[in-house]
């Protein structure tokens, strides 16, 4: 567990970002860890967003990029 109270403000939206990731990926015990954290973070900063945009939530074959419509000889 992390002690969110000792921690500025980069740190914990790091954090954050971190057990977002987790989450995303299927692990069940980080989605309240994530919860925790950005809810710190948003009522110690409200202006702040959090980092959610930079995250890439598409399925896995969506992120795979188009198969080449043409050939190389």
């Amino acid at each position: 567990m992390v002690e969110i109270s000792n921690m500025d403000m980069d740190a914990l939206a790091a954090e954050a970002a971190e057990w977002r990731r987790r989450a995303l990926r299927g692990d069940a015990r980080a989605r309240g860890m994530a919860h925790e954290l950005e809810r710190t973070l948003r009522r110690h900063l409200p202006s702040m967003p959090v980092a959610g945009l930079e995250l890439d939530t598409r399925p896995l074959e969506l992120r795979k990029p188009p198969p080449r419509w043409w050939k190389l000889w």
